[in-house]
């Protein structure tokens, strides 16, 4: 397990953001709205310079100007995790998929609840889209960062990607 080198807290329109980075910078956790109980699990020196590329592609993402991140990821999970996150990057800005579809497209057909237990550790929420994922009827459906922040992110998206008109653009 690799452990943090350091944190660092960036605002957003979506609530507060603390991020984790390694010793060669790459982006270990990234959690929104954290409560003082999560940063003290994850407790390394605090260090928001270091997190400057994390908030300048979170601040383009906000403004409507970045639809995918270019990072150094480095989350920790089980060879199968890793698998389901790499396919969540793989999920087109404003588009979800079912944890079903999901599944079919990692050839296990029969997997939608281990891909939605995966989806569920992600650790690096938003930047690895994990709320671009819902219920085979289209329903949300658990999000770490709570349905309402899902519900929101996915909105945000939407409404960045909808025909003219649609929402009164």
């Amino acid at each position: 397990m690799t452990t943090a080198a350091c944190h660092g807290l960036i605002d957003t329109r979506f609530g507060p953001v603390a991020a984790w980075l390694d010793v060669r910078g790459a982006l270990l956790r990234l959690l929104f709205n954290p409560t003082p109980e999560q940063l003290a699990a994850h407790a390394c020196p605090r260090d928001d310079a270091a997190l400057a590329e994390v908030a300048r592609q979170l601040a383009e993402y906000q403004a409507g100007e970045r639809q995918t991140f270019d990072l150094a990821l480095a989350p920790q999970g089980t060879p199968f995790q890793q698998q389901v996150w790499t396919a969540l990057r793989e999920i087109p800005y404003g588009h979800t998929v079912s944890y079903g579809e999901l599944a079919r497209a990692l050839g296990n057909p029969d997997g939608a609840r281990a891909v939605g237990r995966a989806n569920a550790t992600n650790p690096i929420a938003l930047i690895v889209p994990c709320h671009r994922v819902l219920g085979t009827d289209g329903s949300l459906t658990g999000y770490a960062g709570g349905l309402p922040l899902k519900a929101a992110l996915l909105r945000f998206e939407l409404e960045r990607t909808a025909p003219p008109g649609l929402f009164g653009g």
